[in-house]
């Protein structure tokens, strides 16, 4: 059975950074969404690296270009995201809810 490729949002994250190192320990094809709103935070640009060294594939999408969120979904078949932070428990929704639009626009998540 072929493996599915894995969708990780908010993946330099306390939980995100584990479920990507998992799926890649489990052989799954790994992407995992790099923001462009992560600017020269070098610990998270360190720990997009060392994924990427490990095999995982980095795409660049934006809350803020719902389009570049659609195209991250279109080449996968789940979607894991465990973005959190420290923007208003409201904003956390707001995103969340775009990236939710973006899973049913691309239309291949089931």
């Amino acid at each position: 059975m072929a493996k599915s490729k894995v969708l990780v949002v908010g993946g330099t994250g306390y939980i995100g950074r584990r479920l990507v190192r998992a799926s890649l320990d489990q052989g799954h094809p790994t992407y995992v969404l790099q923001r462009p709103e992560i600017g020269l935070d070098i610990e998270k640009l360190q720990t997009l690296l060392s994924f990427k060294r490990r095999g995982a594939h980095l795409i660049e999408g934006s809350f803020s270009d719902v389009r570049t969120l659609v195209d991250a979904v279109r080449q996968v078949d789940v979607v894991i995201c465990t973005m959190s932070g420290v923007h208003f428990r409201s904003h956390n929704i707001l995103m969340q809810l775009k990236l939710v639009e973006a899973i049913k626009e691309a239309g291949n998540v089931t």
